[in-house]
């Protein structure tokens, strides 16, 4: 058959990453991304974009490290090229902290993130409501300029990109080969999964340049992420709430909550609100699907519905789409082959 043409829906750090995955493991492909949103508009530009995995109930825990994994060592290798700075890619350190120890004293990413112990005595001080506390280096992704070099990087390797609402996957059976759904929180509409729900986050983005460290609650409401530019400072997790509005209340209880962590953050600069839909179900949508109408089939491929927890594992989950896509090219090769017999 001719080059298959895959067409890539959604354009945040998950279609972006599995369209470069596919254009990678598939040089034959022509891949194109179609997203009514590309970057500074999608869920993914308000992220904090630090790899500290959110565990999916619905995914056996072996999974999900490989795909964190997967996705540490694919970011580290970036940010130990010249490309980091453009790529908004850094390693930062820092404290989760606990006002009680966790049942779970190691996480199953400890031993992927660089240097986990537990934090000493003396550490603690700093945090006089907290009991116990993890040190650790991970990766922090500045989403915008992330997105940027991902664009960049698909254009290299030919990927098309075009502005276009899909209302329907099966719009496209005319013109693709294979379907690629990565639209996040837009699957909830575009292919009615009811599993999928919104939990809503605000963030600031401050400018506060001398905190270095990040700072993590280990209940996950309150987390201080610096970033190469600005320090974003959260948050909320709102189950089920579509709105985008930015509220007041919401504003100055992160800023104070992030204050009693690092009183310094007082003296912070240009404060600037953002809201995104986390994606959210119990596991991510990972997995193959045959659309037919009328005796025409469209194979698809989902990945979608990677809740607070995309950034950490998006590059894992865009090789076994990826995969997946190749286990789809492979079973259209064969039928096409068989109708010539």
């Amino acid at each position: 058959m001719a080059a298959p043409k895959v067409a890539v829906v959604g354009a945040g750090v998950i279609g972006l990453s599995t369209a470069l995955c596919i254009a990678e493991t598939c040089p034959s492909c022509s891949v194109m991304v179609l997203s009514d949103q590309f970057s500074p508009n999608t869920t993914s530009d308000v992220a904090a974009g630090i790899l500290i995995p959110h565990t999916y109930p619905g995914t056996p825990i072996h999974v999900q490290k490989q795909w964190f994994k997967e996705t540490f060592t694919y970011l580290f290798a970036i940010s130990n090229s010249a490309e980091a700075s453009e790529a908004g890619i850094h390693l930062v350190s820092g404290w989760q902290v606990f006002k009680n120890t966790p049942k779970e004293e190691l996480p199953f990413w400890s031993d992927v993130v660089l240097g986990f112990r537990p934090m000493s005595e003396a550490e603690l001080q700093k945090f006089p409501q907290h009991r116990f506390g993890q040190a650790f280096t991970t990766l922090k992704c500045d989403c915008p300029p992330y997105l940027l070099w991902l664009e960049k990087r698909l254009k290299a390797t030919g990927v098309q990109m075009y502005t276009r609402k899909v209302a329907d996957l099966w719009e496209l059976h005319s013109e693709y080969n294979i379907v690629v759904n990565c639209t996040g929180i837009g699957a909830h509409q575009l292919v009615g999964d009811e599993k999928l729900f919104p939990v809503r986050g605000q963030v600031l983005k401050v400018h506060a340049p001398w905190v270095k460290n990040f700072i993590r609650d280990g209940d996950g409401l309150t987390y201080i992420y610096p970033g190469i530019h600005r320090v974003t400072l959260g948050g909320t997790r709102e189950k089920e709430s579509w709105s985008l509005s930015p509220d007041p209340g919401t504003t100055k209880g992160i800023f104070d909550r992030c204050c009693s962590l690092e009183p310094s953050l007082r003296g912070a600069q240009d404060i600037k609100v953002k809201v995104g839909l986390r994606p959210s179900r119990q596991c991510v949508r990972l997995q193959r699907e045959v659309l037919s109408q009328g005796g025409v089939k469209l194979p698809v491929v989902h990945n979608y519905g990677h809740g607070a927890g995309g950034f950490s594992v998006h590059r894992g989950t865009a090789k076994e789409a990826a995969r997946l896509v190749g286990e789809c090219i492979a079973a259209l090769q064969g039928s096409s082959s068989r109708a010539k017999l």
